[in-house]
This record gives C-alpha cells, structure tokens and sequence, in this order.
C-alpha cells in the first residue's frame, strides 16, 4: 500500500505539471490562430489509451510516461513529421508566424512551470505558513555526519556563521559550501570560538559519501528522553522508564537522539550496557538489542527541546514571499547543475525511481505540493536548455533567426533534431540505468 500511494503521488504531480507545460504552449498557438494537431499526456508510440478529436486537435493519453506533447502544424518537433515540411507553408501552420510569435509559443511550457511553482509556494504559506528551526535555538549544537567528523567538527558543536555570514537555518551552511563554495565555517565549542577549513574539493565528497548514507551534514541534535516503553520488549526488561535519558552505551557518548540511534544499530543482537540519568540519578542498565537495532522504547519529541518560530502569511503577504521562495530554489537548483559536469557529479543522476523517491509513502499535501513545485522548477530548468529536441532548442534556432534575419537551413534543423533527441534519449536511459544500478547494489 505504501509503494502504491507513493506511485500515485508521482503520477498524479507528473501528469499535472505535463499537462500544465503543453498548455503553455497550447494556448498561445491558438491565440495566434496556429493549428495543434495533437494534445498529449504521455507519448504514444504505435498506439494510445486513449484518444478523442475535439475540433481540429486530437487529445490522448499515451502509454509511455516520459513526458508529453503538442503536436503543433508546420514544425518539426519530436515526432519528425518532416513530410509535412515538404508542402508549402500554409497560414496556420507554426513556420508561417512571425519569430515573436513562434518564440512566445516555444517559451509558453517553461514560464507556466515557473509561474506554477510561485502559485504553489504562494498558496502553501498561505495555508500552513513557514515553521522552521532559527539556528540560534540549538542549544545543543548539531549532530554531524561522518564525513564533517574527519574534517574536524564534533557532536554538540554550534555552527554561529560560514563564510562569515551568519546562519538563519542550519540548513544554510550546506547550501553554501556545495553552491557558493564557502570554506571556512565558524563554530563554538565549548564556550570557544573556531573556524574549521574545509578543502576545496569537499563537494566531491559529500556526493560520494551522500550517495552511500543519504543524510545531510548536519541536523539538529537534541537529548534522548524516553517518552514511552513498549510493554514485553528489552527496554522494559532492562527496567528503564518514562523520562530516563540516555547518556551513554557501552562506555560510548550517546547524549543524543542520534548518537543513541547510531551506537544500538551498530550493536545489532548483543547483549548491551548503558547509563541513563533519572532525576539527579545515574544508573547503568542491561538489555538485549533487537536484530533492527532498537531497545523498544519512544522518544520524545525534538520539538519538546527544540524551540520552533512559525510565519503566518495573509492572502497578499504569500504572493511575494512565495515568488521569493521560488527564485531561491530556482537559483540554488541552477546552482547544482555544475556538479553534474563532475565524476562524483555524473554518478547521482537519477531518473524515475529517484524521482518517486522524493515523494512520501503516505499521503501528505505539504509535500506533495512542495515536491509537485520542486519538479516544476526542474521542468523549466531542464527544458529551456539549449538542447535541439527540447524548448530551449527551439528557442535557440529562434533567436538566431531573429538576429541573422532568416531561418537556419531545413535540414540542418532536421538533423540538430536527431541529434537532439539522441543526446535526450542517451541521458533518459543513463538517469534510469542509474537508479537501477543503485536497486540492485544497496
């Protein structure tokens, strides 16, 4: 049921912003009086799921999932009608508009992702506002990775600034070392002030060690309290009780949630020993760990020692911050790409599975919506690059011709079409081949 309601997320956000981008084109082509031929969501190769004719358009639904299209009259698009291109131009047909119009046509897709992802930005502040986590209310410092230990940072430390910038969220401090390659990150520790060097090629690393654990660098840290015992389990046994906290396992720190979590799973089926404070109290207890790696007790809540502010927005206030949020993530995704053009970079593409990965395995609107704004980013991003076969391509042999006066040569924009959708289908069969790979090897 889980693999279920997160495959149903995915499709219903895919078909949605598909839909969405062809309309964007769909709508100034027939402002401009330009015929559509066809309306799809999803290719249809050989055959369809279905299909109706409204008028001169037909609308179908195709059987294969990546991506959709209009098929707009005298163009030559991804269904390399170069028949059509034979015949003598006609007045409905796209070659026959002038470059401003066909030009409108082409970026349509692309500003109606973007202008998708401001609305839903908007409309989620407006409807649950921003809680977040102010880093000055992490009094217990954060919990690092393993990667940000060899480089010198420990539990419990307080990162104040990078790059001399003070952070707002904690979250910033990874944004800028892997976007605007900060380096030198201020802490406290221990009532002390340092800065710790990173080196230059850390992102490199961080992709690597990303791929294996899929954690951030840093995340909040806060006291393990038992919250609940689960009755017949170990940690009943072991007689430890509501409002005990963990401060050690097998002579081991474990003063953190986290650090309580990583020391049981690396004792997965051993008999343990650990100290927990009780009132003023400390007091060494036994218990037998679990083949998963837990004791069978519950937290408390991070939010019960870590202090929360939250923005509410009214109607008018969520357009522009909502617009803001969406330039910062379109800024920051732009950003990454250039980690692509790397070893580590190439080798965390991802395509379908990664994709539904982001979803959630039970049914959350926040981050349906979230995720669904995300992916329209990417749309726009991905499609307005400069690759023939795509809207950025099309957008390119466009504003040649509006700069030298006349269209680039029929055939030369047959064959940038081929190779277009070759480079296209070579990058959709290595993101897929990917995920595939990293199925089978984790």
């Amino acid at each position: 049921m889980e693999i279920l309601i997160k495959v149903s997320q995915f499709f219903l956000s895919l078909s949605l912003l598909i839909v969405l981008h062809e309309l964007g084109h769909f709508i100034p082509a027939k402002i401009f009086k330009t015929k559509v031929e066809k309306f799809y969501l999803f290719f249809d190769p050989w055959f369809s799921l279905f299909k109706k004719k409204v008028g001169q358009t037909e609308y179908g639904v195709g059987w294969l999932p990546l991506g959709g299209y209009v098929k707009i009259s005298g163009m030559i698009d991804e269904s390399m009608d170069t028949d059509q291109m034979k015949k003598p131009p006609q007045p409905w047909e796209f070659r026959s508009k002038p470059a401003w119009q066909r030009l409108i046509i082409m970026i349509g897709g692309v500003t109606v992702n973007v202008i998708l992802a401001f609305v839903i930005y908007s409309m989620m502040l407006f409807t649950w506002g921003k809680q977040y986590i102010p880093n000055d209310n992490l009094t217990y410092g954060v919990y690092a990775d393993s990667l940000m230990l060899k480089h010198g940072f420990q539990h419990g430390d307080r990162i104040v600034s990078a790059g001399g910038k003070p952070l707002k969220i904690l979250g910033e401090v990874n944004q800028r070392i892997l976007f605007e390659g900060v380096r030198d990150i201020e802490i406290t520790r221990d009532g002390r002030l340092m800065t710790i060097a990173l080196p230059e090629d850390i992102e490199q690393d961080i992709m690597r060690e990303g791929s294996k654990s899929g954690k951030p660098l840093f995340t909040e840290r806060f006291p393990a309290v038992v919250d609940t015992v689960l009755p017949g389990t170990a940690a009943e046994a072991s007689g430890l009780k509501k409002g005990d906290r963990f401060v050690s396992i097998e002579d081991t720190p474990a003063e953190s949630f986290q650090e309580t979590v990583a020391a049981l799973q690396s004792r997965k089926g051993q008999e343990i020993t650990f100290q927990v404070e009780r009132g003023p109290d400390l007091i060494s207890l036994s218990a037998q760990v679990s083949d998963e790696g837990m004791l069978g007790f519950g937290p408390k809540s991070a939010l019960e020692f870590i202090e929360t502010e939250t923005v509410r927005y009214s109607f008018a206030e969520s357009i522009p911050a909502g617009i803001e949020e969406g330039v910062g993530n379109l800024v920051n995704y732009v950003r990454s790409l250039k980690l692509l053009f790397s070893q580590e970079g190439a080798k965390q593409v991802g395509g379908f599975i990664t994709i539904g990965n982001l979803f959630d395995n039970t049914w959350d609107w926040y981050r349906f919506w979230n995720m669904t704004a995300l992916l329209s980013i990417i749309l726009a991003v991905m499609n307005i690059l400069p690759i023939p076969a795509l809207d950025g391509g099309h957008v390119m042999f466009l504003l040649y011709e509006m700069i030298a006066g006349k269209q680039p040569p029929p055939k030369f924009t047959e064959y940038a079409q081929l190779v277009g959708l070759a480079i296209l289908l070579t990058l959709i069969l290595y993101a897929n081949g990917m995920d595939i790979f990293r199925l089978f090897s984790n």
